[in-house]
């Protein structure tokens, strides 16, 4: 009888932690549009980038489960900011996104310089140094306002192209003289696309465009969610940098050999 009453008691508590198992609830999941930006947000990676690998941490340690969706970045902008998807990831600041959205705490600063070929005696300490040059830009990219205002008043001599490959292409073929990138970007498409050969011929100017180009995870002011799960985000990202697995998510890119020096002289 003893022997019976122990099953039952074993058999009842199998139960209850079955139960228990059952009923608790799965982590809450966030869909968020996002576009191509290797290394930072790429469907080319298990880890979808470093930038969104800072995101979906900062949102697991909160109890979130992420899923990514690639879209154009103008596209999952648009939609976004209509409620279409939970949130979007990763924008730069601008002044007009806080109309629309609930901007987290910075993501990533990305590091934001003038990549030219060796053979150019390039040097610049102000915007008005870079008169003389035939500059590649990227029409959609946010750069810094003042230089577009420098741009668009044809104080600038500026090709404008579509995007990186093609700036660092017209950069080989001596059409363009320099032209502002991501460090990390170009370090990446410089090793994905190019031949160690090429890549030698270009370097990366230690000076900064800017040491404040912070980037952010946007949620839709339109949806009632949004503000807790920026506050939920935000405590998230603040615990991955305190554990220390900020810094090894944030540092996993290889550039041409002299390029590390120039992001230690950068900071």
């Amino acid at each position: 009888m003893k022997k019976a009453w122990s099953s039952l008691f074993a058999l009842a508590l199998l139960i209850s932690h079955g139960l228990a198992w059952a009923q608790k609830p799965e982590a809450q999941l966030l869909k968020i549009a996002t576009g191509e930006l290797p290394p930072y947000a790429t469907e080319s990676r298990p880890d979808k980038g470093i930038a969104l690998s800072i995101v979906r941490r900062a949102f697991e340690l909160e109890g979130y489960r992420v899923e990514f969706t690639f879209l154009p970045w103008s596209r999952a902008l648009a939609e976004s900011r209509a409620g279409k998807w939970d949130g979007t990831a990763y924008w730069g600041h601008k002044p007009e996104h806080d109309v629309s959205f609930f901007l987290s705490d910075n993501v990533i600063t990305e590091q934001w310089v003038f990549v030219y070929r060796n053979a150019l005696d390039f040097k610049w300490q102000q915007l008005a140094d870079l008169r003389p040059y035939r500059i590649a830009m990227i029409q959609d990219y946010t750069y810094t306002p003042e230089i577009w205002a420098m741009a668009n008043k044809a104080e600038l001599k500026v090709e404008k192209l579509p995007n990186d490959m093609a700036a660092l292409r017209l950069l080989l073929l001596k059409r363009v003289d320099i032209a502002p990138m991501e460090r990390n970007v170009t370090c990446d498409l410089l090793a994905r696309n190019f031949s160690p050969a090429d890549a030698a011929q270009l370097s990366a100017h230690p000076k900064l465009m800017t040491d404040s180009f912070t980037t952010h995870l946007m949620m839709s002011r339109g949806l009632p969610s949004s503000a807790g799960r920026v506050a939920a985000f935000n405590a998230g990202l603040k615990k991955l940098r305190a554990s220390g697995e900020y810094q090894k998510l944030s540092s996993q890119v290889n550039c041409p050999q002299g390029w590390s020096d120039v992001a230690k002289t950068a900071h």
